[in-house]
C-alpha cells in the first residue's frame, strides 16, 4: 500500500506496547485508527495520549477470542470510519514453564488469544477487504519464538509458530486480491507481556501465569530480573515505525532483533543436514531392498 493517508487501521492489543506504538505511527501517517483492547483503563489512557495529536482515533473494548465481539467491532469501525484497510492482529499473552507443568487452562488461554485471536481477525476482515476492492494489509504479531523452540515456552512457542505458518500461507491466498501480509517477529520489546496475566479470565486461571514466564535469557519472572531485561529491551516505538514501513513496502517478515539471525540460521542448517542424512538413508534402504 503506497498511500495510507485517510485509510483505516484496526489494531488489537492496541492500548499498550507494540499495538499503541503502531497506532502512533499510523496516525502520524494520516491514518484513521481504531485501537481494540480488552482493558478499559488502558484504552482510556491510550485515547487521551493519542487525542493530544488531534488524530482520528476511537477505542473499542474487545475480547479477540470472541468471534461475535470481533464482528461487532468491525461493524462499529465501519459505521465510524468506513472501509478498513489495515488490520494488525497484535493482541498476545504468555505463560512459561516446563511442558509437564502446563495445564489445559494454560494452553486454552494462550492459544485462545495468540492464535484464535489472529484467526478471528482474519476471518472478520478478509471478506470486508475483498468486498471494498481497494486493497489492504494484515500484520500478524508472532515472535522470534515463532522461529526458535525455547525451553519452558512450549505453549507460547506453539501459538507463535502457528501464526508464522498461517501468515506464510495466507500471504499467497490474498495476494491476488491486492491484500498484503506481514508477520512481526520481535525479540524482547518494552511492553506489558510480563503482566498479561492481569487480563486472564477467571475460568482459565491456572496455577501459574506470566509471573513464571521463562525467556531464553534465563529470566524466571523475578521482578528485578524482569525490570533489568526490560531496561535493555527495544523501545516499542521503533517497532511501530517498522510495521508502518513493512505495510508501505509490502515486506513480509519483520525482524526487529538482528541478533537472533545466527540462531535462526543454525536451525535452518540443522534442518538442511537432516535432509541430507535421510536422503542417504533412503538411498541405502532402497538399494538394499533391490
Amino acid at each position: 500500500m503506497q498511500d495510507l493517508a485517510g485509510k483505516v487501521a484496526f489494531i488489537t492489543g492496541g492500548a499498550s506496547g507494540m499495538g499503541l506504538a503502531m497506532a502512533h505511527s499510523f496516525s502520524a501517517a494520516g491514518m484513521k485508527v481504531v485501537i481494540a483492547d480488552i482493558e478499559q483503563q488502558a484504552l482510556d489512557a491510550a485515547l487521551a495520549e493519542l487525542g493530544q495529536r488531534n488524530t482520528e482515533v476511537i477505542g473499542l473494548k474487545v475480547d479477540v477470542t470472541r468471534r461475535d465481539a470481533m464482528e461487532d467491532a468491525a461493524q462499529e469501525t465501519e459505521e465510524k470510519f468506513g472501509k478498513v484497510h489495515v488490520v494488525c492482529n497484535n493482541a498476545g499473552v504468555a505463560v512459561g514453564g516446563p511442558v509437564d507443568t502446563m495445564s489445559y487452562k494454560d494452553w486454552d488461554w494462550v492459544m485462545g488469544v495468540n492464535l484464535d485471536g489472529v484467526i478471528n481477525g482474519i476471518q472478520t476482515f478478509t471478506p470486508r477487504m475483498k468486498a471494498h476492492g481497494e486493497g489492504g494489509h494484515f500484520v500478524n504479531t508472532a515472535s522470534m519464538a515463532g522461529h526458535l523452540g525455547i525451553a519452558s515456552l512450549s505453549v507460547y512457542n506453539t501459538s507463535k509458530f502457528a501464526v508464522v505458518g498461517m501468515s506464510e500461507s495466507i500471504r499467497q491466498d490474498l495476494a491476488p486480491h491486492n491484500i498484503g501480509v506481514s508477520v512481526l517477529c520481535p525479540g524482547v520489546v518494552r511492553t506489558k507481556i510480563f503482566e498479561s496475566g492481569r487480563n486472564r479470565p477467571q475460568d482459565l486461571t491456572g496455577d501459574r501465569d506470566t509471573a513464571s514466564l521463562v525467556l531464553q535469557s534465563g529470566t524466571t519472572g523475578d521482578p528485578s530480573q524482569v525490570q533489568a531485561l526490560l531496561a535493555t529491551a527495544l523501545d516499542a516505538s521503533v517497532v511501530g515505525d517498522m510495521v508502518l514501513h513493512a505495510i508501505l513496502t509490502n515486506e513480509f517478515y519483520i525482524f526487529s532483533h538482528p541478533e537472533f539471525q545466527s540462531a535462526v540460521e543454525a536451525r535452518a542448517s540443522e534442518i538442511s543436514a537432516s535432509f541430507e542424512r535421510w536422503r542417504a538413508y533412503c538411498q541405502t534402504h532402497i538399494s538394499n531392498q533391490e
